[in-house]
C-alpha cells in the first residue's frame, strides 16, 4: 500500500505535462499505419490489446484475433496468442507500453493496473474496458458482451454467449444430478517455495463449488499459508492444484513429499487431480468444459 500511495504522489506531481506527452503518443500512434484489420464493408476494425488470458481467448473465440495488437504475460491459450506483443503481467503495466502498440481499445478486468496507468491511458483517447471479475459464469458472460463491443463484433459475440450459454446449463444439470456426497477439496497454490491454500471469494473456491465439491477450507477469503495444522483441520477427499504448481515442484512425486499432505485424507489415497492454471481459473470460453472434466475426476477419486 506504501508503495502504491508513492507512485500515485509522484504521478500527481506532474500530471499534466505527463497528460500532454501520453495525447503526444497517442496522436502519434494514430497517425502511423501498422496492422489495419478491415471488415467486409472496408471499414477499418478497432486494434485491440487484452489483459487477461481468458480475455484474450474470448477474442480467439470471436474470430477477432487479427485486431489484437497486443496481450498481456496470462494470455498464453490459443498457442498463437503466445506469439503476439507483450504488454507484461495484467498488475504492472505501463502507460507508454499500452500506447506504443496504438490500441483503439483495451479490454482487462477490474484485478489489472495499476488504476492510475488505466487513467491515464483513457485521458490519452484510447477506449478502456473494464470487467468485473467475481468468479461467476456472469464474468463469462461479461468478458464476451465486452469484447463484442470493442472488436465491433457484437453479432458473432450474441452467437458465440448462446452457445456458451447452452453449454453451461447442460454442464450444471449434469452435475447437479449426481448421487452420493460431494468431495471435500482443498485448491494448493504452488507455483513458489511457499505453497498457499484457498479461502472463500477465490476463483478455486467457486470452480470447486461449480464442479460439485465442497472447499475443504472456510472461515476465510483468499489465500493462506499451507500448514500442516490447517491439513490436519481441512482432511480434504482430493487435493486439486495446478499443472504449472506440479511442474514448479518437479513433478508429482516431489509434490507428496510435502509433510504437510501426509496429514490429509487425500494423501492416503493419492488423491490429486491437476488443470492448466488459465483453464482452471481464468473463467473464460473453455469454462464449461473445464467444469465438466473437474466434476468426472471428483467422482472417479470418489469410487
Amino acid at each position: 500500500m506504501t508503495e502504491q500511495r508513492d507512485s500515485s504522489f509522484l504521478l500527481s506531481s506532474f500530471a499534466p505535462r505527463r497528460r500532454d506527452a501520453l495525447r503526444l503518443l497517442s496522436a502519434a500512434a494514430l497517425g502511423a499505419g501498422a496492422w489495419p484489420a478491415f471488415a467486409q464493408d472496408g471499414k477499418r476494425l478497432p486494434r485491440l490489446v487484452t489483459v487477461s488470458g481468458a480475455i484474450t481467448e474470448v477474442v480467439y473465440a470471436l474470430g477477432a484475433e487479427g485486431q489484437l495488437v497486443g496481450t498481456d504475460t496470462t494470455s498464453l491459450f490459443p498457442a498463437a496468442a503466445r506469439a503476439t506483443p507483450k504488454v507484461g503481467y495484467m498488475r504492472q503495466l505501463s502507460a507508454e507500453g499500452l500506447l506504443s502498440l496504438k490500441p483503439d481499445a483495451i479490454i482487462a478486468t477490474n484485478e489489472s493496473g495499476p488504476t492510475v496507468v488505466l487513467d491515464q491511458v483513457r485521458t490519452a483517447g484510447v477506449k478502456v474496458e473494464i470487467i468485473e471479475a467475481d468468479h461467476s459464469w456472469g464474468e463469462v458472460q461479461r468478458k464476451v458482451q465486452a469484447v463484442g463491443r470493442a472488436a465491433a463484433k457484437e453479432a458473432q459475440a450474441r452467437e458465440l454467449q448462446a452457445r456458451l450459454d447452452a453449454e453451461w446449463v447442460q454442464v450444471q444439470q449434469r452435475i447437479g444430478a449426481a448421487k452420493g456426497r460431494k468431495p471435500k477439496v482443498l485448491f494448493v497454490l504452488s507455483h513458489s517455495a511457499s505453497p498457499q491454500v484457498s479461502g472463500e471469494k477465490t476463483a478455486a473456491h467457486a470452480v470447486i463449488g461449480f464442479a460439485g465439491g465442497v472447499n475443504a477450507l472456510g472461515g476465510f477469503q483468499g489465500y493462506r499459508p499451507m500448514t500442516a495444522e490447517a491439513m490436519a483441520s481441512a482432511a480434504p477427499d482430493i487435493i486439486l492444484t495446478s499443472t504449472q504448481s506440479i511442474e514448479a515442484h518437479g513433478g508429482i512425486e516431489r509434490f507428496w513429499q510435502r509433510p504437510e499432505l501426509a496429514l490429509t485424507p487425500a494423501y492416503k489415497k493419492r488423491a490429486l487431480i491437476t488443470q492448466d492454471a488459465l483453464l482452471l481459473l481464468g473463467f473464460g470460453p473453455r469454462l464449461p468444459a473445464a467444469i465438466g472434466e473437474l466434476h468426472d475426476k471428483f467422482q472417479a477419486a470418489l469410487a
